[in-house]
């Protein structure tokens, strides 16, 4: 039961997304930013560093949604992604990838400095300085993110077909954007 009135029926973050327009906005520009504009990863890569940060935050939402919006956009499908969540370093993903993700894992476990180890990894994988930095911010991003939906204590959607909905939504349009 969440713990304020969310009357518009919405599970999640979109129940408090609709709940305050005010807030929305911003927060759609920046996941806009963090996940669907131009940037050396792909749209489904940046959405599996979401999800996989929301897994590891135990945040059910989060990780329904961005786990689908990845599938969505990342060849593999979700296959690939139920892989990647589940243990990162057995899935079918690029050495990169799997770099990404640890750092990712980083990031989530502490607000400390990533490890020397975990972008020497990276790098050694091919990514380079904005690969490392989207990954930080997006991890950092969507701790805040996850923190918000599961401290307000919000609903989980009630229909198992809600993640693909949304995430056709999401590949067309993007985050906080009229359809």
């Amino acid at each position: 039961m969440p713990h304020i009135a969310i009357d518009n029926g919405q599970p999640g973050i979109s129940g408090l997304l609709a709940l305050r327009p005010d807030t929305a906005a911003p927060l759609g520009m920046l996941a806009n930013a963090l996940l669907r504009d131009p940037a050396p990863m792909s749209r489904g890569e940046r959405e599996l560093v979401a999800a996989y940060v929301s897994r590891l935050n135990g945040t059910r939402f989060c990780e329904g949604s961005h786990s689908a919006f990845a599938a969505a956009q990342l060849d593999g499908g979700e296959d690939l992604v139920k892989a990647a969540l589940t243990d990162p370093s057995s899935a079918p993903l690029t050495e990169r990838m799997r770099a990404l993700l640890r750092i990712a894992a980083e990031v989530q476990k502490q607000a400390k400095p990533v490890s020397e180890e975990a972008v020497a990894a990276a790098r050694a994988a091919g990514a380079g300085d904005t690969e490392i930095h989207d990954t930080v911010l997006i991890a950092a991003a969507f701790c805040m993110y996850n923190r918000y939906v599961d401290a307000l204590d919000t609903n989980l959607p009630e229909d198992p077909g809600y993640y693909a909905e949304g995430a056709k939504h999401i590949v067309e349009s993007g985050y906080g954007r009229e359809s």
